[in-house]
């Protein structure tokens, strides 16, 4: 609920503090006295756009405060939660703009931007009139506004959650026909390479390991020959014949030698030891260089093997065995495409028809709807004196979607016979008023949101007992509720709860605006001069007083 409205400097407001009370608020005041200035304002302060030019001339700003009370329930708890900003029972809503057109806005002191104001108006306040194109004259809205009056919110989620999983199993056949295109396209390729790298089964490590044995073996060739004679001059033909002839020698001489020669025959003893010692290393040395020119052959041809795929496939030949393994998973998932995606479509199929089942569902809970909100109406429009008329609720297919398949307009006819069309390219502005009129008592016996409605000018064009049913249907629809309504008609100004008049005021060659909260002989004043005109009579303060006492 509207609890107060303060602004400074807007237009040809100087200062004007407001406290609104729950039920039926009517301001009145002749044409021109700035009723829709009060309207922009409260629109400024909520973020809608609007003038662009607001601020009071030769001020430097302007500013508009708004003071909503908030039920536990209220809707505008959601945003604030969302938003980060401080909640509680009183939400407070400031805004300035300042001459140079700047704009800044608060909400509970906390800086936020306008669309957060728009997002918060969304769930404070609605405007109606005959230029509404906000509300009910949007046929966008009207789908909103029919799943509203039937409670769909459930039914609508489950038909969202189904089309979110048609468009995930969708994505997800699409990925998989795409990957299976791909890969088919490299098919051959894929085949011949999986089995060449197959045929070869290259091994990490292993290009490094062959090229170190084919190092060896070729020095082995190199120097093999050179350890062959020395180990050969080492031998019995060689130095170790040599040196046993010697040794021999100088013993069978050495019992006639006196002991001279036992010193050379220990050195040479020592000598044979190191000399077989030396024949022994060599010969392991030999062994270990000994091998085939097959096995030098083969090393080399593997190893150019190796280095000849990985120049091929532009890899590391240590990375060939991990390139196996991928080419082998994507050849595989080929052979393994086909029942993947029969599998996929499979799925779709079933989400498909999940949704189809979701959306028929609301589909059906619409029409039933519809037809209980066009009776609704239609019993509205009867004490409005338009009983005449028709109001129905069109509902047509439209391509699947989050919401559904149907598309809804709110169409009338305002005589027999006529054919229906949009509400505001059929009906007279009188007509239109009370049709507006008719339907936001029909949406509003739905719910109990804590929304105060703003209804400007929406009795223009009746008079009369027509009149009389409009403001006691906004009387009705303030009930438990709040309602604000801008009138020029003393039969819905009689019906207010509470009464404010705004007037105009020329001082020292300056034009201001204030709104004044009326009692009840001011209330009977100003309901006989809407009745009379500028000159009241007793006549009309009579009816006035009929019109109050009701």
């Amino acid at each position: 609920m509207l609890r107060a409205l303060e602004i400074r400097d807007m237009l040809i407001i100087d200062r004007l503090d407001l406290a609104f009370q729950p039920g039926l608020n009517v301001l009145t005041g002749e044409t021109g006295a700035g009723k829709s200035i009060l309207l922009d304002s409260l629109g400024f302060v909520l973020g809608w756009r609007g003038r662009a030019e607001l601020v009071r001339s030769g001020a430097k700003q302007g500013e508009v405060t708004a003071v909503f009370d908030l039920n536990e329930s209220h809707a505008a708890h959601l945003v604030l939660e969302e938003a980060g900003l401080p909640g509680g029972d009183e939400l407070i809503l400031r805004r300035v703009n300042t001459a140079d057109g700047r704009k800044t806005g608060w909400v509970n002191d906390r800086r936020v931007s306008g669309d957060v104001l728009r997002q918060l108006s969304a769930t404070l306040v609605e405007l109606h009139g005959q230029h509404d194109d906000r509300g009910l004259l949007d046929p966008k809205g009207h789908l909103a506004i029919l799943d509203s009056y039937a409670d769909n919110e459930k039914q609508r989620d489950k038909v969202r959650q189904t089309w979110a999983q048609v468009g995930k199993a969708k994505r997800a056949l699409t990925k998989a026909q795409e990957a299976l295109d791909e890969v088919r396209a490299e098919e051959e390729f894929l085949r011949h390479a999986v089995d060449e790298l197959t045929k070869l089964g290259p091994e990490p490590g292993e290009e490094a390991q062959l090229d170190q044995s084919r190092r060896k073996m070729q020095q082995a060739e190199k120097i093999r020959d050179e350890i062959a004679q020395a180990s050969s001059a080492l031998g019995y033909d060689g130095a170790e014949g040599a040196m046993a002839n010697a040794l021999r020698w100088l013993e069978g001489a050495s019992d006639k030698a006196d002991g001279r020669l036992d010193a050379p025959l220990n050195a040479l003893t020592r000598a044979m030891a190191e000399l077989d010692e030396a024949s022994r290393g060599v010969a392991d040395c030999l062994d270990g260089l000994e091998f085939s020119p097959v096995d030098l052959e083969d090393t080399e041809e593997r190893l150019f093997a190796l280095r000849g795929l990985a120049r091929k496939h532009q890899v590391q030949p240590d990375e060939l065995a991990s390139l196996a393994t991928e080419l082998t998973g994507r050849l595989n998932a080929l052979d393994a495409g086909e029942a993947q995606i029969g599998d996929l479509k499979a799925a779709l199929a079933q989400a498909e028809a999940a949704y189809d089942v979701a959306a028929q569902k609301l589909s059906d809970n619409r029409r039933k709807a519809a037809k209980r909100l066009d009776v609704a109406v239609a019993s509205e429009l009867a004490p409005l004196k338009m009983e005449r008329a028709v109001f129905v609720t069109e509902i047509s297919e439209m391509t699947a979607g989050g919401e559904g398949r149907d598309a809804v307009c709110f169409s009338v006819a305002t005589n027999p016979g006529s054919p229906a069309g949009a509400l505001n390219k059929i009906a007279s502005g009188g007509e239109l008023s009370r049709f507006l009129l008719a339907l936001k008592v029909c949406l509003s016996e739905e719910r109990n949101d804590g929304v105060t409605m703003i209804f400007d000018e929406i009795d223009r064009g009746v008079g009369g007992a027509t009149a009389d049913a409009v403001g006691r249907r906004l009387k009705a629809l303030s009930e438990g509720g709040q309602v604000l309504v801008v009138t020029h008609s003393p039969q819905v100004a009689a019906l207010g709860g509470h009464h404010w008049r705004v007037a105009k005021h020329v001082t020292a060659g300056v034009t201001t605006s204030d709104v004044s909260p009326l009692d009840e002989a001011e209330r009977e004043a100003e309901i006989a001069r809407m009745l009379s005109g500028d000159t009241v009579t007793e006549e009309a303060r009579a009816a006035a007083r009929a019109l109050l006492a009701g």
